[in-house]
Formats: structure tokens, sequence, C-alpha cells
């Protein structure tokens, strides 16, 4: 499986570039790309990036990679045009493609592998969480309209795998259609096809705001000194 890591953002509510932010003495993108890269199933990475930082992240794409193979491409200027830039760089000889926001440095390589099963049973499959939280709809001035039962709902994550020949034509069809899409979930139910949901139990959470940054290293932490200990015993 190849796995396209769209790092091509500007980051504006954090005011800095989160990607490069550090975590647990890396930046956020080399634990984004390493967590994959330690899944056995994912083959080679290709980095969707903005022009100016071409060069840097060919560099820490590479350090991080294990020695997989690395692509790294321009983005567009929207999150679909990204991910459509990562497919058109594909060798056909792809069968399978996942699509990971670079903001997502917890995913662990154990998700990973879970939701690459899920999609080849299904053509397509999406790493994902129940949602828990009591869910209000607010009108423009923050004001509650209504309760909104979430019996049923989840909040999307990353990676989201699918077959490349779906995944292409579903990108094509947004493409041509000249339409904007939030995840490529959403581009191949646009085709009609139904997509999987893997529950993924571990966190996953995207980096957004300034604390997102603390909570990860707290995880960070949590992991390595779990994994000490395993090791130990």
């Amino acid at each position: 499986m190849n796995v396209i890591i769209v790092a091509a953002g500007a980051s504006r509510r954090m005011g800095f570039d989160k990607l490069l932010a550090p975590l647990a003495g890396r930046p956020v993108l080399w634990h984004s790309i390493r967590s994959l890269a330690l899944c056995p199933e994912v083959d080679s990475i290709t980095l969707v990036t903005r022009e100016s930082f071409l060069s840097e992240g060919r560099e820490l794409a590479e350090s991080a990679a294990l020695g997989k193979s690395v692509c790294v491409v321009r983005g567009g200027a929207e999150r679909h045009l990204s991910v459509w830039a990562g497919i058109e760089a594909l060798e056909q000889s792809v069968s399978y493609v996942g699509v990971h926001d670079a903001a997502r440095p917890l995913i662990t390589p154990s998700a990973v592998a879970g939701c690459l099963a899920l999609a080849r049973e299904h053509g397509a499959a999406i790493c994902a969480a129940p949602v828990v939280d009591t869910v209000k709809r607010a009108d423009a001035s923050a004001k509650v309209v209504e309760s909104v039962d979430r019996e049923g709902l989840w909040a999307m994550q990353t990676p989201q795998i699918f077959e490349l020949s779906l995944l292409r034509e579903a990108y094509l069809q947004v493409i041509e259609s000249g339409v904007t899409v939030t995840d490529e979930g959403s581009a191949v139910q646009r085709l009609g096809k139904s997509v999987a949901l893997f529950h993924n139990t571990d966190w996953n959470f995207k980096i957004t705001l300034p604390q997102d940054l603390a909570l990860a290293e707290l995880v960070c932490r949590a992991r390595n000194h779990l994994a000490q200990e395993e090791g130990t015993s």
C-alpha cells in the first residue's frame, strides 16, 4: 500500500507551522511519517506539500521513512487538489492507497493495518471513532437551535484507505465537477459507494490548536513509558 500524506496546509489556526512544531524531540510531520512507515503493510509514502517546503520535506520524510520509498510532490490550493496531486503521482501498479493528515502524528501502525484489512474486504475504509459528546446544532450567532441525536454518529479520522482505482475515479469526478470535498470518504460516497468504518480506539486526534501539542506530548511520553515497561518484562 502507498500512503499519501497531505501536508500542504497553512496552519492558520495555529499561528505557526504546526507540522514543524517539536513533539517528543522531533517535528510533528516526522512522527506522522514514522508511524506509517512502521506499519509492514505500507510499502511507500507520497508526501504532498507546499512548493517552498519540497526540498526540506523530502529530507525530513526520508529520515523518518525507515528506508521505504518516498515521493514528494507539490500540493494544491485546497485539500482535495493536494490529494489529487498525490494520486496522479502514483504508479499504476499500486492496488491500495491511504490518505493521511500530516497533523495526526499519533496514528498507530496497528490502526493502519486494521483499516487496510477492512478496505481489502469492502474496497473503502476509514479510521473513525463514535461521537461521545452531546451534540447541538447552532445558528450563525452561536445560539442553540436543536439537539442532535448522536446515535450512529462517528467522527472521521485518517488514514482513509481505498482501492486505488476507486479513489481515482472518485477524485476525477470531483475535479471535473468542480466541487469541494473535505475527506476521501465524501468523494467515494458521491459515486454511490459504501465506506466501512474502522473503530480506532487509540489516540489519533489532529493537531489543530496549541494545546493539542501539549496533549500529544503526554501521549508520546505515556507510550514510551509503556514500551519500556514491556521491554523489561
